[in-house]
């Protein structure tokens, strides 16, 4: 349980709040991002959706090289010297714009090169220099989210988030319904502008924040003005924080990339045409994976609160709250999967009908609804070793699972299509979190009960798919005489009522287990 706020020192209680206030955002913006990703697969299609997921790993190489790792290591190094933070955020400031010039100087002169030999997709070639100029806006908001962070006010870089949200999907709707009504041809370049605007939007959201409510005040401190001398003084240990960060997200970056790159490519080998290749990437990627990936918006916001809870319990030397946490997070990371698990088994097919309109949509969610316990697993366990400071292991453990991903795209997709791709992901997952689990068992003792853990929750979500089944074999007929007209919407409807059902049987079910296996004792 959370402490009660008022028995807090101000500094916790900033910390916790500002945590639960990123959560509560970041919960909000993966649900605004689904509906916006639904409303993408409409308007470009399956193949509009693979192609842009082919271009955007560029942005993400840029993104860690002038912008992620600066921010990180603008917060970390504002903290420690809060007197000074101004002058600390405008020589990061002036390192990231810098660097962001010149990687969008580089695609832009280079993106015919990059197309082609990079990409492996000439096509890719116009929307390449939209994604340049978004390089910029994007290491302005970092630096400036860092160095609110830094200075332990995040409401401005929560509610960047939710603003660049609201004003992407506002202004790619609105693009739609002129260019629909004008009858113009709806591309890929669509998504790509949306993204260009929702940086443009986040920068923009932040730099006003940064003007009229700065975060130390408006009367800092006289040392943090900023000169040549504090930039000098600056630049060094601000640097040496960032470079091995930058390193660390530059190799997932092009691992990731290699990946987003080659999957077409090695689609194209196993038979399909460039078009009918990119078009199962963008059905894999593009509606698939979202809906999977829905739900691990709970165990992020669980992990983003278990890092602090966990690296205070190290640093206070509470072994025994690191042990119950561990064993806390794998049990209801393996509950909520095991759910997400049964959820996309029986209703992928429905889901990816009724939203996408596209069976092989469905067909995915279906096969990649088996990931969900050992990806939510591997999200939780790897944040609890971020906390004990284990962050070079956990670097190792997941720059190797993806290499093991590539192999099954490199050899296994020219042979078996998207289904060596599928088994790739699953093995990737299950060895992340076999490992992460391996290695926290090495630094804290937990308990691990594999009936209670796993057995117990699967045999109560059997148990529970049968009895929601029934439920509603009773409840059709007596449906039936209303006046409801058929179509997606309605379909739709359904299996979301079908969903929820399950889960509130679930849930009592575990509750129930619970209460009884305590009265027990």
């Amino acid at each position: 349980m959370l402490p009660s706020l008022s028995r807090l020192s101000p500094k916790k209680r900033a910390f916790l709040t500002g945590t639960l206030l990123l959560t509560g955002t970041g919960f909000l913006c993966r649900i605004l991002g689904f509906f916006y990703r639904i409303f993408m697969s409409r308007t470009i299609g399956a193949e509009g959706l693979g192609i842009y997921n082919t271009v955007h790993p560029v942005f993400g190489i840029c993104f860690a090289v002038c912008a992620g790792s600066i921010q990180t290591a603008l917060s970390q190094y504002v903290a420690a010297n809060q007197k000074k933070g101004r002058s600390v955020f405008r020589t990061g400031l002036c390192i990231s714009l810098a660097l962001s010039a010149l990687l969008a100087v580089f695609i832009c002169r280079h993106a015919a090169l990059i197309a082609e030999r990079f990409l492996l997709e000439p096509r890719c070639e116009p929307y390449l220099l939209v994604m340049a100029l978004s390089v910029p806006f994007a290491a302005l908001h970092a630096c400036i989210n860092g160095y609110y962070y830094g200075m332990q006010k995040s409401k401005v870089p929560a509610f960047s988030q939710v603003a660049e949200q609201i004003i992407r999907m506002t202004a790619v709707f609105g693009i739609v319904q002129v260019m629909q009504q004008e009858g113009r041809e709806i591309t890929v370049s669509l998504a790509v502008y949306g993204h260009l605007i929702g940086e443009m939007a986040s920068a923009g959201f932040t730099l006003l924040c940064l003007i009229f409510c700065p975060p130390e005040g408006k009367h800092p401190h006289r040392q943090s003005t900023f000169s040549i001398p504090f930039f000098q003084e600056n630049a060094l240990p601000l640097m040496t924080l960032a470079l091995p960060l930058m390193g660390n997200r530059l190799v997932l970056n092009l691992l990731a990339s290699a990946e987003a790159i080659w999957i077409p490519n090695r689609l194209t080998a196993f038979g399909l045409s460039s078009n009918d290749a990119f078009s199962v990437y963008g059905v894999l990627t593009g509606m698939a994976l979202p809906f999977i990936m829905f739900p691990s918006a709970i165990t992020n916001s669980i992990a983003v609160l278990l890092l602090p809870t966990v690296a205070q319990a190290q640093a206070e030397g509470r072994r025994e709250q690191i042990s119950s946490t561990i064993s806390m997070a794998l049990r209801y990371s393996l509950y909520m999967g095991i759910l997400c698990t049964g959820i996309f088994c029986i209703y992928g097919h429905e889901l990816g009908t009724s939203v996408f309109h596209n069976p092989s949509a469905g067909a995915y969610i279906r096969a990649l609804g088996w990931l969900c316990p050992f990806m939510y697993l591997a999200t939780t366990l790897g944040s609890i070793l971020n906390g004990l400071g284990k962050t070079s292991a956990t670097f190792l453990q997941n720059v190797c699972a993806m290499l093991l991903r590539l192999t099954f795209v490199l050899f296994g997709i020219p042979n078996l299509g998207m289904k060596a791709y599928l088994w790739g992901i699953l093995a990737s997952e299950i060895f992340l979190a076999l490992w992460h689990l391996i290695t926290l068992r090495d630094f804290a003792a937990f308990s691990w009960n594999a009936a209670e853990m796993i057995g117990k929750p699967v045999m109560l979500m059997i148990l529970g798919c049968w009895l929601n089944q029934k439920f509603w074999l009773f409840l059709l007929p007596l449906l039936r005489p209303l006046p409801l007209e058929p179509g997606a919407a309605w379909s739709f409807l359904g299996t979301a009522l079908k969903i929820g059902t399950l889960c509130g049987i679930y849930g009592v079910f575990l509750i129930g287990w619970h209460i009884l296996s305590r009265l027990s004792r």
